[in-house]
């Protein structure tokens, strides 16, 4: 009931009523996995499910914007698709892409001046990573449309934007990725974007969270609790 899709509206409270996403169709859906990689394929993510299987992980979500909620999620860690489609050794990351239907996402339209559609990305150790999960569902059940049905990215240790929603393209590369809130405004959301409260956004400090629904707020973590991820940039 509180969520980021702009490709909707801008109004997180607004997105999963009926008349902002009753268009967007899900379902058939087709991710396609390509660039540097020796076994490009197209599939549909309940191929993926039937191929690889659910798993449930609970994951802290800590957004830009200072909010935060404890999520459990149903999907498997985007490793399998990696291992799926044999990465080159030149290609050093992976470009993800959203779906792009303005006719479906009436957001799009009014917000003409961003660089659609969103894309997001990592580096190949991010991506990698056993933190690093697709997404299929939540609460146990299938991902509703508001929360980037029918797969998605989610990367717990960084902050929520870069969990991009409603895929359609994953891409490996040779170069880091243009992304879209890192094009419009580098100095706010830079390409790395891990939750740290020692690095306050440009218009206000991230030492602070508040939780939604309880009206609490609490100190925030560095790579927002999951230290197991320090490693990755020593």
């Amino acid at each position: 009931g509180y969520n980021n899709f702009y490709e909707f509206t801008t109004d997180k409270e607004l997105v999963r009523h009926p008349l902002i996403i009753g268009k967007f169709v899900t379902d058939p859906w087709q991710v396609e996995v390509t660039g540097l990689c020796e076994k490009p394929f197209k599939i549909d993510p309940q191929q993926l499910i039937a191929d690889i299987g659910l798993e449930e992980r609970v994951y802290r979500f800590r957004c830009v914007e200072r909010w935060s909620m404890i999520v459990p999620w149903s999907g498997f860690t985007l490793r399998k698709i990696i291992e799926k489609a044999v990465p080159k050794r030149t290609a050093k990351y992976v470009k993800f892409v959203t779906a792009m239907i303005p006719k479906q996402m009436p957001g799009i339209a009014r917000l003409p001046a961003y660089p659609w559609p969103y894309t997001e990305g990592l580096t190949m150790a991010e991506a990698l990573h056993d933190l690093t999960f697709v997404a299929t569902g939540i609460y146990g059940k299938p991902l509703p449309k508001q929360n980037g049905a029918p797969i998605r990215l989610v990367v717990p240790w960084k902050y929520g934007y870069k969990s991009i929603k409603s895929i359609v393209k994953i891409e490996f590369t040779a170069k880091q990725p243009k992304t879209l809130w890192e094009t419009l405004s580098p100095e706010e959301y830079p390409f790395e974007s891990n939750v740290d409260p020692g690095v306050p956004h440009p218009r206000w400090p991230q030492n602070i969270e508040r939780l939604i629904g309880t009206g609490i707020q609490i100190r925030t973590q560095k790579y927002n609790g999951y230290a197991q991820v320090a490693p990755l940039y020593k």
